[in-house]
């Protein structure tokens, strides 16, 4: 295809994906099976024609955008929200995914027939709950849950694509070169988790340093730099031998939680990226398909889904963490929420492109299992929540990890004055570890104005406009003592022990 026709068409099919999104809220229809729809019909099979039948540069394409989707799901990650429930969350997703791949397995081989070798790879593929899926249907409908249920979901679905990838390649592998060993993919697995999680929290910490110490000039620049600096993630733990998409995930979750400069910005646009990669992926993954050939799976698919949504992921669920202190609505709700996406269908390329014998058949039979979980659990998701009577109006109160505070009427402006021998002199705004709550709105220097980022530099004289969260009032009792940061006014502790601070009006100009 000619140059300006394609990108004709790429511009048109993205420009239909997010109108699709309109109708997408209007309806209660996940944006996921839009976008793969638009897909569908553009292929070969539908009025668009055209003929995609390239599964290596559809996996490429869905691999690229999983790194950004798990990158920018870990960005926004707030650690003290997944925290509490990090180790209830890592038993789901590993261990829930074992005990999932081995019912769908028996599922499998009841219902179709297969050989267990096949229908374990099956088992695999479908057993991860994908992120995109849940990411997009739990945020863009507003669905809060009670009971720390959201972040734990949430937590799962971004950390168990790495063992379900493991578990696929390693299948496919043992199918191909039938001598092998399933015990010998313990250790190796074991090996690649290590590696993932450690590359994971090196590079989100170098990310740090760099992003933190490079003063760039051009504030766009910065996001150029950690789309970088994610691929290097990725590419540098795949290589040497951990897992990549683990190692991303963290280092999203590391580089999120810590104090940046252009923090805004930078969540801003992953989270774009993100929708980008996800239109991209079901787009390309519908293209992928022939629409025609499904009809001779239905009846398989329909089976296999179900016995996926209402045995093996149910029980998956109850014997990994059945034995937490949570309610069977709760562990219910954690079930229907397992939703399946486009990773299952990304997974289904590993063995067609291997050469699997059948691997067309376990093409179609994902595909269609993953349109029957989005639309039976994406379209259900909060009926079933307000059944179980765990939804929840609000989010909850978290203090967030963009470290501003929420302005109210308890929220106090001050000023401040930095002495020649504060501590704080000669550091970056970043550097200066602030208390949470605390806002620096402006800085007066040399008769000017100065609005800061985290790159500004603190110097002798400065005088500071902050505005402070009530719960950071005694950090800022405690930073002045320490820091010679002398407010301006009277700041002393009153009788109850409370912080009492004159206000001052900040102008415009």
């Amino acid at each position: 295809m000619a140059t300006e026709p394609l990108l004709l068409i790429t511009g048109l099919l993205l420009a239909i994906s997010v109108a699709a999104t309109r109708a997408s809220n209007r309806f209660g229809v996940p944006a996921l099976i839009l976008f793969m729809a638009v897909g569908m019909l553009a292929g070969s099979d539908g009025p668009g024609g055209i003929a995609f039948t390239d599964a290596a540069a559809a996996q490429l394409i869905g691999v690229i955008a999983l790194i950004y989707i798990l990158f920018s799901g870990g960005l926004d990650t707030d650690w003290p929200i997944i925290k509490p429930v990090l180790s209830e969350g890592l038993i789901l997703a590993n261990v829930g995914v074992l005990v999932s791949t081995i019912i769908a397995a028996a599922g499998a081989r009841l219902i179709l027939g297969f050989d267990w070798p096949l229908a374990l790879l099956l088992g695999a593929i479908v057993s991860s709950t994908d992120a995109a899926a849940v990411f997009s249907v739990m945020r863009t409908r507003g669905i809060h849950l009670k009971h720390r249920l959201e972040p734990l979901i949430e937590l799962e679905s971004g950390s168990n694509d790495p063992i379900a990838v493991f578990l696929t390649i390693g299948l496919t592998q043992l199918l191909i070169n039938p001598q092998s060993s399933i015990l010998d993919l313990v250790p190796a697995f074991i090996f690649q988790m290590v590696l993932g999680a450690a590359g994971g929290y090196a590079f989100g910490r170098l990310m740090i340093w760099v992003v933190n110490r490079i003063r760039l000039q051009q504030e766009g620049l910065y996001v150029v730099l950690t789309m970088a600096l994610t691929l290097l993630t990725y590419g540098f733990t795949a290589l040497i031998g951990g897992n990549g998409f683990l190692a991303v995930y963290l280092a999203g979750i590391v580089l999120g939680n810590a104090n940046i400069v252009h923090k805004r910005s930078i969540l801003r646009f992953h989270d774009g990226v993100a929708w980008l990669s996800q239109i991209a992926m079901f787009l390309i993954l519908g293209l992928l398909v022939f629409p025609s050939q499904l009809p001779a799976v239905a009846g398989q698919g329909l089976a296999m889904a179900l016995w996926l949504v209402f045995v093996a992921r149910p029980l998956s669920v109850m014997i990994a963490i059945g034995w937490k202190r949570r309610s069977l609505a709760q562990l219910l709700m954690i079930s229907w929420a397992g939703l399946r996406g486009a990773v299952p269908i990304v997974l289904a390329t590993f063995p067609l492109l291997a050469g699997v014998p059948d691997a067309p058949l376990l093409f179609n039979l994902v595909f269609f299992i993953v349109l029957v979980s989005v639309l039976v659990q994406g379209v259900s998701i909060s009926w079933v929540a307000r059944r179980l009577g765990v939804m929840s109006t609000q989010p909850e109160h978290v203090d967030s990890h963009l470290f501003v505070p929420d302005v109210s009427g308890a929220s106090q402006i001050l000023e401040a004055h930095i002495p020649p021998d504060s501590a704080l002199v000669g550091k970056s705004l970043i550097d200066a570890d602030l208390p949470r709550g605390l806002l620096v709105v402006q800085i007066q220097r040399e008769g000017g104005y100065i609005i800061p980022n985290g790159s500004t530099v603190f110097a002798p004289g400065d005088r500071l406009v902050l505005l402070v969260a009530p719960a950071a009032l005694p950090a800022i009792t405690d930073l002045c003592a320490s820091c010679s940061l002398k407010p301006i006014g009277p700041i002393q502790i009153g009788a109850q022990g409370q912080v009492q601070a004159r206000e001052t009006n900040v102008n415009a100009d």
